[in-house]
């Protein structure tokens, strides 16, 4: 049972999600600092400094802290519009690297077309 485990805990997509797991969470931190430290003073600002969290609701002895859900709410939103912008951007970069590479492949096809083009030439000409 160890032999097996071993052997499921080293194959490759187990280490892949380990790998994944501990880049998200470090990527959490930066998102997190993003959106608490630059993006949510912005909007504080565009708001007028409302601050969600200190809205409560007193129901007897308990307390509703319907702020900070609404808070939760935002930050969710504003988090994945800015993976969302991230990850739009990234992409334009690869679409243009993909471009290029469509380039050179175009180019290589021209050249191979062309050489066997003069190939063919040379061979009729040799048998003329």
């Amino acid at each position: 049972m160890w032999d097996e485990f071993k052997k499921f805990a080293m194959r490759g997509n187990v280490l892949d999600l380990a790998v994944g797991v501990i880049i998200g969470g470090a990527f959490g931190k930066i998102v997190t600092s993003l959106v608490t430290d630059v993006i949510m003073p912005l909007v504080g600002l565009l708001l007028g400094g409302i601050n969600f969290t200190s809205l409560r609701f007193q129901l007897g002895d308990a307390k509703l802290n319907y702020g900070l859900f609404i808070q939760s709410i935002t930050d969710f939103f504003i988090i994945s519009f800015s993976i969302f912008l991230l990850i739009k951007f990234l992409n334009n970069f690869k679409k243009k690297e993909e471009k290029v590479m469509d380039v050179k492949e175009e180019l290589l096809r021209e050249i191979r077309d062309l050489l066997n083009e003069q190939k063919d030439f040379s061979k009729k000409n040799e048998t003329s």
